[in-house]
C-alpha cells in the first residue's frame, strides 16, 4: 500500500544486503547498521567533530501526534546521515561549533550547507518537543507572549500565520518553517527550502535567529499523514515545549546569536 511504498522509499537509499529496520535488535544496532549501510547519500563513517544527539524522549513519546516509526527513521537514519556527511565535508579543517558553521554555510558549499544545516536544524527540532501531557502544561513566558501579541495579535494569530507559511504552496517541496527574532528584536515567521535556515548568511535579507522551527520535509510526517501536511502542522503544536521555546527566546534576546544545540 502507499504507506509501505513510502517506507521503502525512505529506507532504500540507506540500506543494503537485506537490512531491515524492523529486525534491528535495538536502537544501538540500528544506528550502527544505518551508518554502515548508507550508500550514495551517506559518506563512509568518519570520526569528526559532530555527533548524533540522543533523543530526549522515547521514539513513541510524541504519539499520537508524531508516530514512533517516523521518529526512529527520522532520527536514527536521516539525521545520522547529515552528521556523517557534515563530518566528511569538514574533515581536516579546524573545528567549528555547529552554530558558527551556519553563518557562511552557503559559501562553504553543498556539503556544509545541506548536511551542516541538516544537523543543526534537526538537533534544534528534537529539543523543542516533549510528550503531549508535558507540553500541555507549558505556555509562552510573559516576555515572549508580549512579542507574539505585538507581531501577530495573539498566539492563535501566530499559529494561523505559521500554518499558512508552512503550507505546501508556501514551502514548496522540502523545507522548514520558523519563528525568528529579526534585527529589530521583532518576531517573524519565515520559511526556508531544503536544509537552509535563517542563521545562514544569504538565505534571507539578514541573519535571523530561530526560537522555534518545524520540519516540513515529507520524511517528517508522511508515514502518518501522507499528503496532509496542514494536519501535521496543526497537530505539531500539541508536542511543542514552550518552556524550551522560552529558553530559546531569552537566549536570542540576550546574545543576538543562534541557539546552541547538542551534537
Amino acid at each position: 500500500d502507499l504507506k509501505m511504498k513510502f517506507t521503502l522509499a525512505l529506507l532504500l537509499p540507506l540500506a543494503v544486503d537485506g537490512y531491515n529496520v524492523q529486525k534491528a535488535a535495538s536502537r544501538r544496532d540500528l544506528l550502527k547498521k544505518g551508518a554502515a549501510a548508507a550508500i550514495t547519500v551517506a559518506a563512509p563513517g568518519v570520526a569528526g567533530a559532530y555527533d548524533l544527539p540522543d533523543l530526549p524522549y522515547a521514539f513513541d513519546a510524541l504519539e499520537p501526534w508524531i508516530d514512533a516509526p517516523t521518529m526512529k527513521i527520522h532520527h536514527d537514519m536521516h539525521h545520522q546521515t547529515y552528521v556523517t556527511n557534515v563530518n566528511k565535508a569538514t574533515e581536516g579543517k579546524p573545528a567549528v561549533d555547529i552554530v558558527a558553521l551556519q553563518t557562511d554555510a552557503l559559501a562553504a558549499g553543498p556539503g556544509v550547507r545541506n548536511s551542516g544545516g541538516g544537523h543543526y536544524n534537526h538537533a534544534f527540532f528534537w529539543d523543542e518537543m516533549t510528550p503531549a501531557d508535558k507540553a500541555s502544561k507549558t505556555k509562552p513566558s510573559s516576555s515572549l507572549q508580549a512579542k507574539i501579541d505585538a507581531a501577530f495579535g495573539s498566539t492563535e494569530g501566530m499559529k494561523e500565520k505559521f500554518a499558512a507559511a508552512a503550507a505546501p504552496g508556501a514551502v514548496f517541496g522540502s523545507g522548514w518553517c520558523w519563528v525568528v527574532v529579526n534585527g529589530k528584536d521583532e518576531l517573524e515567521i519565515v520559511g526556508t527550502p531544503n536544509q537552509d535556515n535563517p542563521l545562514m548568511k544569504g538565505v534571507k535579507d539578514e541573519i535571523k535567529y530561530p526560537i522555534l522551527g518545524l520540519d516540513v520535509w515529507e520524511h517528517a510526517y508522511y508515514l502518518k499523514y501522507q499528503n496532509r501536511r496542514p494536519e501535521y502542522v496543526g497537530n505539531w503544536w500539541n508536542v511543542l515545549n514552550w518552556d524550551k521555546v522560552n529558553e530559546n527566546f531569552d537566549y536570542v534576546m540576550k546574545n543576538h546569536a543562534g541557539v546552541p544545540v547538542r551534537g
